[in-house]
């Protein structure tokens, strides 16, 4: 008991910008989210503490990963977590990039791991997972081969374009509350091998564990599935996760922010091809110039947050609170500009695939 309430601070300590839920005094829906993940986590880990202040943003999160990444279905963990580790990549976000390569240490080999980390997919040993790495780190782009023609069976669908489009959501929202990683920088290449070596045989039993899906869909409303959700389609329990969360983060969006800058975020998405702005943050100061004053710090932190998330700092995060000062209101921007561009992405991939391999 001692153990895990020193294990818990450490990692409530992890949080930027809000202050967490302690589970110790979690009420009403964000103490079932921490219930469901200490009992299948072990532990209440940060991008849930880091989402706290906002139950609904919380659940949604916790469905969605619940039920794409952790619960027992057709697509082996292997490959979902090839998935998690190459959206985490492709978003620049070294925290998930750490965590969902340990877990592939064990799943899967060192090399598998750190070939997609290094960013070398292609270096992958196993041909199917090779293939699905190459996919998921360029899910984002539409206009790719492999976005056009998805390397799995459209009965895998659901699963693997839902684990990509959660973190799309989820690397945008630890890139904002979380640090920029999750192995100690201090560690060189060899001691880094080491640790993850050691963690993912901790982390193993965790890994392996059978969840029967659908355990989460109680904690929000049922919804209907949204026509660009379409992929989620042949999994009950992964459509009826989306259609709810993706409710759930719309309200969300809709308490938090303006329709000015919902509709900004969204006229940007519109011509989005998946391409990374760079460093410079000029296309955004341009967009934020449209927007009504009382606007301006909202718009910018939602547009960097959807398009270029390891940009959001201190001051971006300060202009924001001197509006809105409350960490409900911080988190809700946050995750709805995330959960936007992820829902993007997986539009995408409703119309792919005609030509997928076969069942």
């Amino acid at each position: 008991m001692v153990a895990r309430r020193v294990i818990s601070s450490v990692l409530q300590r992890q949080v930027k910008y809000i202050s967490p839920v302690s589970p110790t005094a979690a009420t009403g829906l964000v103490a079932e989210v921490y219930s469901q993940a200490a009992d299948e986590m072990r532990v209440v880990i940060p991008p849930i503490l880091a989402q706290s202040p906002s139950p609904a943003a919380l659940a949604a999160y916790w469905m969605l990963t619940r039920e794409t990444l952790t619960a027992t279905g057709r697509v082996d963990r292997a490959r979902k977590e090839v998935v998690a580790a190459a959206v985490s990549v492709a978003n620049t976000c070294p925290y998930c990039v750490d965590m969902h390569s340990i877990g592939l240490y064990d799943l899967s080999c060192e090399q598998t791991a750190e070939a997609i980390v290094a960013d070398r997919a292609g270096e992958v040993p196993d041909p199917g997972l090779r293939a699905v790495a190459g996919w998921a780190r360029v899910a984002h782009r539409p206009d790719e081969p492999a976005v056009r023609q998805p390397p799995f069976a459209p009965s895998d669908r659901p699963e693997l374009v839902g684990v990509a489009v959660t973190f799309h959501y989820l690397t945008r929202v630890v890139n904002v509350f979380l640090p920029g990683f999750l192995v100690p920088r201090r560690f060189g290449p060899n001691a880094r091998r080491r640790f993850k070596h050691g963690l993912s045989q901790v982390l193993s039993p965790l890994l392996r564990e059978t969840r029967l899906s659908g355990r989460a869909l109680a904690l929000l409303h049922d919804a209907p599935l949204p026509a660009d959700a379409a992929w989620a389609e042949g999994h009950p329990a992964v459509a009826a996760a989306v259609a709810r969360s993706f409710a759930a983060l719309d309200a969300v969006g809709a308490r938090a922010l303006s329709p000015d800058v919902r509709h900004l975020v969204g006229e940007r998405l519109s011509t989005w091809r998946g391409e990374d702005p760079g460093l410079s943050r000029e296309w955004c100061e341009r967009l934020v110039a449209e927007l009504p004053e009382a606007d301006r710090a909202a718009g910018r932190l939602a547009l960097l947050t959807a398009f270029a998330s390891y940009q959001v700092d201190e001051a971006v995060v300060a202009e924001f609170r001197a509006r809105e000062p409350g960490d409900a209101a911080l988190v809700e921007v946050v995750a709805w500009a995330s959960y936007a561009a992820a829902r993007q992405v997986g539009a995408w991939q409703v119309t792919a695939g005609s030509n997928a391999l076969p069942e």
